[in-house]
C-alpha cells in the first residue's frame, strides 16, 4: 500500500537543520547598535528548514484530500487544488535544490 508522506525518509533530515544553524558563527552579520554574536534576522538554515516544513505540509494536505476524495468525504475540486498546490511545492523545491547542486559543482570547480 502507499506510505505515509511523514515515513519518508527523505523528510527525516528536516528536523536537523536547526542544529546546523546554531553550530555557524554569525560574525559579520551584525547591524549598527547591536553586538557582535547576535541574530539580526533570519539564517539561511532557518529558511531552509521552514521551506522544507511548508513543501512536508503541503504533501501531507494533498495526501489526506486525496483520501478524503477516495471516501466520499472532499469533492473532486479540493483534491485537485491540494494536489496542484503539492504538486507546486514540490517543484520549487526541486529547483531550489537544483540551483543548489550547480552552486555547489561551480565551487568545486574554481581553482585554489
Amino acid at each position: 500500500m502507499i506510505e505515509s508522506v511523514t515515513k519518508t525518509s527523505a523528510l527525516s533530515g528536516i528536523n536537523g537543520l536547526d542544529s546546523l544553524s546554531s553550530s555557524f558563527s554569525t560574525k559579520g552579520l551584525t547591524t549598527e547598535g547591536t553586538t557582535p554574536g547576535t541574530m539580526t534576522g533570519e539564517t539561511f538554515l532557518s529558511a531552509l528548514n521552514s521551506m522544507a516544513i511548508q513543501a512536508s505540509d503541503n504533501l501531507k494536505q494533498a495526501e489526506q484530500a486525496s483520501f478524503d476524495g477516495l471516501m466520499g468525504k472532499a469533492n473532486t475540486r479540493e483534491v485537485v487544488d491540494a494536489v496542484m498546490q503539492a504538486e507546486q511545492s514540490l517543484q520549487t523545491a526541486i529547483a531550489f535544490r537544483d540551483k543548489i547542486v550547480n552552486a555547489y559543482l561551480e565551487i568545486t570547480k574554481m581553482q585554489i
